[in-house]
């Protein structure tokens, strides 16, 4: 057995196995040294009430864990052998789908951005403004999207630092010319990024620029016809983009925010409350597939798995480099073994903390997408199910954060997120629509 398995099983796991007599024992021993850390079988205090879920999914890397999941198996070994990874074509068809719930050939849950599940819980982004109540069950990575922007703006060498587009921006629209930025959905991860990234180089993402809502997979191919001048996604699709000679990459977004949080695993909250030890079945699986995603001698295999045509359907060559942390910015900056690859696992990164979901609610104040008077400590008591998560990591026995919150968190301006205080922090913003 490796290392790195032995500090993943706990002593729970080793005991049992201790007790095990002849062909059982071996059999534990032998699952124990495949790739899974966690053996080939789970007993369960109590079983599944279902085995079928449907999930959604994106074509996007921080969907790699529901992927693995299904094709490596987990989920039946969790007792779900009915899970179903569908794809969505845009997070709009994700949203309306969860709304639609699995009985009404919708889905149950889905890989999401952050955001969605309280911007649906709430209302404010459902036909009617009618609640759909969601749950958070765990992170799905942290890191890994990125901002690209038009080869129009090469010589510009735009970065971290959006200031030097200011002008470029003003003259276009001078012009008489629309300055077009894409994002995936509105008050979504990709939305509140770039809106960060723009308004810290003092350009006003609702007055300077339109921004326009392009679903992930075609983000390549709006930029190549020229339909926007800047776009912020997940990967592969900025690799893809400088792979194609089309446009660079300005910034990855954990320049912005190191170790940021990113997709959820969300799950709609009437089926969690009537299932939940299918719920925590899932999770569980999920949970696992992010353990084997996260280890760098996995990662030639992940960008295999889901390049595959029914998954993404898209070239290795697009998918691999930057899961690995080596980035070829498209602009000169060619930069190898960075920090900038996807988390799925190290530093907690499954864990949902409340204090990132904390932020989340506040950048949708500041943006307008929720009312300034918010309780955001309460709206996110009623999404985060983090107590799942740790029940889940329970079974599994690996570590849990002791709190709930990872603390204050310092963004690339010198802005600081203090989630003791979120009135504080975007009082310190310049640019927002709330009045706070």
């Amino acid at each position: 057995m490796t290392g790195d398995l032995k500090t993943i099983l706990t002593k729970k796991h080793a005991s049992r196995r201790a007790v095990l007599k002849g062909a059982g024992a071996a059999a534990v021993l032998a699952a124990a040294k495949t790739a899974f850390p966690f053996g080939a079988h789970v007993a369960w205090a109590a079983g599944p009430e279902t085995t079928k879920a449907v999930l959604g999914y994106i074509a996007l890397m921080d969907a790699g864990p529901l992927v693995v999941a299904k094709e490596k198996k987990l989920f039946a070994k969790y007792g779900m052998p009915d899970v179903e990874v569908n794809k969505q074509a845009s997070w709009g068809a994700t949203r309306d789908n969860l709304v639609l719930g699995g009985a009404a050939n919708g889905i149950d849950g889905a890989h999401i951005l952050t955001p969605m599940p309280y911007l649906i819980s709430t209302g404010k982004v459902t036909q009617n403004n009618v609640p759909t109540p969601m749950y958070i069950l765990a992170r799905l990575n942290l890191d890994a999207q990125a901002i690209s922007v038009s080869n129009e703006y090469q010589d510009l060498k735009a970065s971290v630092d959006a200031s030097s587009l200011k002008a470029a921006f003003a003259k276009k629209k001078a012009e008489g010319k629309e300055v077009k930025v894409a994002v995936t959905f509105p008050g979504g991860t990709h939305d509140l990024w770039m809106r960060y990234w723009l308004a810290a180089g003092g350009i006003d993402p609702d007055k300077d620029v339109q921004t326009i809502v392009v679903p992930p997979p075609q983000m390549v191919a709006n930029m190549k016809v020229g339909n926007m001048d800047a776009f912020c996604v997940g990967e592969p699709w900025n690799g893809q983009l400088v792979n194609q000679g089309i446009g660079y990459t300005a910034c990855a977004t954990g320049e912005i925010w190191s170790k940021h949080p990113e997709k959820a695993l969300t799950l709609r909250a009437d089926f969690v409350d009537k299932n939940p030890n299918a719920a925590k079945a899932i999770l569980t699986a999920v949970m696992e597939a992010q353990i084997w995603c996260d280890k760098m001698e996995n990662r030639a295999e992940l960008a295999e798995i889901v390049g595959k045509r029914q998954w993404f359907n898209v070239p290795v060559a697009d998918i691999v480099g930057r899961l690995k942390g080596d980035y070829d910015y498209g602009n000169g900056r060619v930069e190898t073994g960075t920090k900038q690859y996807m988390k799925f696992w190290e530093g907690f990164a499954s864990y949902p903390y409340k204090s990132h979901d904390a932020w989340f609610v506040a950048e949708d104040i500041r943006w307008g997408k929720f009312e300034a008077k918010t309780d955001i400590n309460a709206l996110v008591d009623k999404v985060n199910r983090e107590d799942i998560w740790r029940a889940a990591a329970k079974d599994l026995g690996v570590a849990a954060p002791e709190g709930t919150s990872r603390g204050a968190e310092t963004f690339f301006d010198g802005k600081v997120f203090d989630p003791a205080d979120p009135m504080a922090y975007l009082k310190s913003l310049s640019i927002k629509r709330a009045e706070v």
